[in-house]
């Protein structure tokens, strides 16, 4: 059992890295839940591949750096699409 969880968190790894996913996006394409991924990310990959970890430190940092503006987008589309289902 414990090397499937390493594997995965390579493979967790390696895919967001070459995505420059996100945490939420890499859990629904693996089919685990937020937590698993950052936990597979942050502690496990640390002692599994540490040059991995570091790549992925930097993408999900700048994921988090960029966060803010990526609701800011959701929202603007939520309230547009409100109001032209108002309009129709």
């Amino acid at each position: 059992m414990k090397g499937i969880v390493e594997a995965r968190a390579v493979e967790l790894g390696e895919y967001i890295i070459e995505s420059k996913a996100t945490v939420r996006s890499a859990a629904k394409k693996f089919g685990v839940s937020k937590s698993t991924v950052h936990k597979d990310v942050s502690e496990r990959l640390k002692l599994v591949n540490p040059q991995l970890y570091k790549k992925v430190k930097n993408v999900l940092e700048i994921n988090k750096a960029q966060r803010h503006i990526r609701g800011g987008i959701a929202t603007k589309n939520k309230y547009k699409a409100a109001a032209k289902n108002t309009n129709e």
